[in-house]
């Protein structure tokens, strides 16, 4: 789970208006690790990378409110972790929306993806839920589809395992080696997002990997 934030020495105080960055999953030890919680995952590394730690219960979440330094500023960021199970994730989202006053834009969403190749990331400004049930809720709660996700491949289930028992069973050791470098990419994306936007975040990370 999540970590709270340390102070950045340098940087100053935040002055850019408050992003919300949802990584959707399960909560809970017996989900750890499965494929449908790889938003959670990036969420979890992104906040390791700029020393967060300690989470609160808010918003039916798990969130962390702080600063993440790039581009030379300081960006006031919620972590955010939904304590809803994956198809009510519009609740916690919702909630955070509203008490911020933050636009769909505002909002990045970290999200699992059978239909990419695992170990892949892509980005998109809007579009449909694909099928995915955390995103559909979202679609309900913000009523729109125009807010920015990023989707972190998966893989989609081998022979006939039915999608949903596939997306609920854990990575495999393999598995979690093809991914990490695609969980470093999507916190490199997420910096780039806050730093210069989609736009500049699709064009540099919706490419294959090295």
């Amino acid at each position: 789970m999540l970590y709270s934030p340390t102070h950045q020495e340098g940087l100053g105080e935040p002055s850019n208006p408050m992003k919300l960055i949802v990584g959707l999953g399960n909560p809970g030890p017996e989900y750890a690790k499965t494929r449908h919680n790889a938003g959670f995952m990036a969420v979890d590394r992104l906040a390791q990378r700029h020393g967060f730690a300690g989470p609160k219960s808010k918003f039916h979440a798990g969130v962390l409110e702080g600063a993440i330094g790039v581009g030379g500023d300081l960006h006031r960021v919620l972590l955010m972790q939904p304590t809803t199970y994956m198809n009510r994730s519009g609740l916690a989202v919702g909630e955070a929306r509203a008490f911020y006053k933050l636009e769909p834009a505002d909002i990045l969403v970290l999200v699992d993806e059978a239909a990419l190749p695992l170990g892949s990331i892509r980005l998109r400004a809007s579009g449909s839920p694909g099928g995915h049930n955390g995103l559909k809720d979202l679609e309900r709660a913000l009523g729109t589809r125009d807010y920015p996700r990023l989707r972190i491949g998966i893989d989609p289930p081998p022979g006939r395992v039915p999608q949903a028992d596939y997306v609920l069973g854990k990575f495999t050791a393999d598995q979690l080696d093809a991914l990490d470098p695609a969980l470093t990419r999507a916190c490199d994306a997420v910096e780039t997002w806050l730093a210069e936007g989609i736009d500049a975040a699709m064009n540099r990370y919706n490419t294959k990997p090295d």
